[in-house]
């Protein structure tokens, strides 16, 4: 299931309840793009939350600027 960010927002119980109840992923989009994906976890796998969750440092991301970074930078000293 392919659903938009904005949709989803609106109907996010019901779409959850379909990943559950078909076992598919849901990709979520946002302008077109992909940015989740949200998979089933089998019901019934015996695994440990550890287990499960074992290769979320493995999880990959992309970061477009540094979070840190100061916003000033930008400003011309003239307008601040």
């Amino acid at each position: 299931m392919i659903v938009s960010k904005g949709v989803l927002k609106a109907r996010m119980l019901e779409y959850f309840r379909k990943v559950e109840e078909t076992r598919e992923e849901l990709i979520v989009t946002d302008n077109r793009v992909p940015v989740l994906k949200v998979i089933p976890i089998l019901e019934n796998s015996k695994k440990s939350w550890s287990d499960i969750f074992s290769n979320a440092n493995q999880l990959k991301y992309n970061s477009y600027e540094d979070i840190l970074s100061s916003e000033t930078e930008e400003w011309d000293d003239n307008l601040l």
